[in-house]
Parts: structure tokens; sequence; C-alpha cells
């Protein structure tokens, strides 16, 4: 008897979507080109439970479609147990254009997505995420309603990113409350990896409070500036995850904790923007609480983002939008606790609370 053995490039081929390591029992993946404006774009709809599939669009030059496939898949998914912890009734999607935002973008392909997402009908709703701005949601709105996050002077919410950065905060604050028994900042040493639109709010909160605060980025440009502003200090070593701080933030790509990184990491705590930080959840968590790393579930506490477009949704105002979000402190803290008396990890621990809210929202909708 013999015994084919099946390259990974072949298994891409066999199973390219419901085959996806990261494919979750989506409920519907959306492939969209557009020959005239070269749109090519993905739209993932993980679960529609609690509400319409809300979740931001993504510009990326990603490597192969293969990669943007993944990412979409992880991003929905996420999307999903993110507004379940936060209470939200919304489920998750997300979406990812392939191309350069810099480059790429243009009115016509931002329409031409919008278009896509209006086939929808509103089973997914869209806002800005990484290479969109404010603008590119005001576009997609003049051909469908089903767009948050748009201008502020068209109604909107605005960007979110302050309000994201705002909540990062707060789930630091508690991580650092529940390490080192005070959620004052003051003196600590914070790494923030990434410092776009949401690193730099964050870099201005936590330089407020008194943190020392090393940034690091791909953009020179961007570091300076950022330094200029915020007195903080540009990372200057050859590897990240060795420094010695008290505090590291992901906040640009995820699966910056992984099998190359996790047994470098300094940090005491890690509490970030980016989603899906740990490359594999379940192995890289389990590390985490074995080295008596404080993980605040990224998910839980990049949550201000999704509260802030959900406000155009809901019609509640900025004090309402801010009380939420501050509400991020003391659901982490009780993850934290949670996941230390159930001798979990903090990713499980937040997730098991996601999943029964999903669980019992599935049950009354069948009954």
């Amino acid at each position: 008897m013999t015994h084919d053995i099946i390259s990974a490039s072949d298994l891409k081929k066999v199973a390219p979507v419901f085959g996806q390591l990261s494919f979750d029992d989506h409920e519907q993946i959306v492939f969209c080109n557009d020959k005239d404006t070269g749109l090519k774009a993905i739209i993932g709809i993980h679960s529609t439970v609690l509400g319409p599939a809300l979740g931001g669009t993504r510009m990326w030059n990603y490597e192969s479609e293969w990669d943007a496939l993944n990412d979409v898949l992880r991003l929905s998914r996420g999307m999903t147990f993110k507004s379940a912890i936060t209470g939200l009734n919304l489920g998750g999607g997300k979406a990812v254009i392939i191309g350069d935002a810099k480059t790429q973008k243009t009115p016509e392909l931002m329409k031409s997505f919008g278009e896509y997402v209006h086939s929808l009908s509103g089973k997914y709703i869209t806002a800005e995420d990484v290479g969109m701005e404010t603008v590119d949601m005001d576009l997609v709105r003049e051909v469908t309603p089903y767009v948050t996050g748009i201008s502020e002077s068209k109604g909107g919410a605005g960007n979110p990113s302050p309000i994201t950065a705002y909540g990062v905060f707060m789930g630091m604050k508690a991580a650092a409350k529940y390490k080192f028994g005070d959620d004052n900042l003051e003196g600590k040493r914070v790494l923030v990896q990434g410092i776009g639109h949401v690193g730099e709010s964050l870099v201005e909160h936590i330089t407020n409070e008194g943190a020392e605060v090393i940034i690091s980025d791909i953009n020179q440009e961007r570091l300076e500036y950022v330094r200029d502003t915020y007195g903080a200090s540009i990372y200057g070593g050859s590897d990240i995850y060795s420094e010695d701080v008290d505090i590291y933030a992901p906040c640009a790509l995820g699966a910056t904790v992984n099998d190359e990184t996790i047994h470098k990491i300094k940090a005491k705590v890690i509490a970030g923007a980016a989603n899906n930080q740990l490359e594999d959840e379940n192995k890289h968590g389990k590390i985490l609480q074995d080295r008596g790393i404080v993980y605040a579930p990224d998910f839980l506490i990049n949550a201000g983002g999704i509260i802030n477009v959900y406000a155009e949704l809901e019609g509640y105002d900025k004090k309402e939008i801010i009380r939420k979000t501050e509400n991020i402190f003391n659901t982490t803290l009780e993850i934290l606790n949670s996941a230390d008396v159930n001798k979990i990890t903090t990713h499980t621990a937040a997730l098991q609370i996601a999943q029964q809210r999903i669980a019992t929202r599935k049950m009354e909708n069948e009954g």
C-alpha cells in the first residue's frame, strides 16, 4: 500500500476555502472582482447570530491571495467575539482589498467595493481599517447605507482610531493593575510597535500618564513625527521582542507573538491594538500563562473602534461611547481574574464568555 504525500501547495488547490486553517464555520465568503477599477476583494462573514456582521475593510498588498483569504477569515472571526464580549448586538465580518492603498486606491475602486457591500443587503456592514480613511467610507456611503465610520460632518461618528486607542489604554491599565497592583502607568517602560492612527493615540495617552514610551515602526517619517510630538524614544536595537520593558503593545499587524518571538519576550504585560496577536491562540496563550506574562485579549481591549461605529447604528452620543469604552477596564479585570481562578488562559476565558453569549442567542432564535 502506498500513501500519497500531499504538499502544502497541492492542499491549497484541493481545499482553498473550507480547508483553510482559519476557516471556522464562516457563514459566507464573497470574492469580489471588478476589471474596470482593478478591485480584488474578499468579504468574510463569520456569524450573524447576534446581528449584522460589522467589521472594517483593510487594504493591503498581500503576498498572495491565499494570505488575503487567511487574513479575512481570522479577522472576521475575531469581530464576532469582539462584538459578543462587548455586549453589542452585532455579528462578525471583515473585508480585505488586495492592493497598495497608497498607489492603487481610487474613488472608483471604493465605490465599486461599496456596490459589492450593498449586494449583501445589510448582512455585512463595513467600516474603516488599515489602509482606509474616513473619506473612503464617505465614498462607499454614496452607493450603500451599509457603512459606518463616515465623517461627522455627514452625520457619522468619524474616525474610530482615537476611541480604539482609548479602549486599549483602559485594557492596558487593567492588565497593569492585575500584574503590578496599580493601574497607574507612571514610570513603566512601554514598547509600542506600530504607530499608525491608533498607535499614535495610544502613545499620547500613556505619555500623559508618565510612562516611558519606546516606539517602533517601518515608517521612519512617522517615527520621527511621534518622537518629536510626544517625546517618545525610537527603538534602535535589532530585536524588539528581547527589549527589557514592562509592557509590550503590538499595534501593527497580527501574529507577532509566535514560535520565534514568544520565548524572547521580557515584557510582563502584553496589551495592544493589533488583531490576532497570538499566531496560535491555544499554544501561545498557554506559553504566556506558564511564563507569567499577562495577556490582555486583543479582541476585548481593541473594541473601542466598533463601539464608536456602532453608535451610528444605535444613535447614541459621544458620552455613551466613552462610557462603554471605559468599561473595557472592568471587563478586562474580570477576565484576568476569571482566568486565574479557573486555571485557563486569558484568551480562553474571554472566548468562553463571548461564545456563551452567542450560544444563548442562538437558542433564543431557534426557540
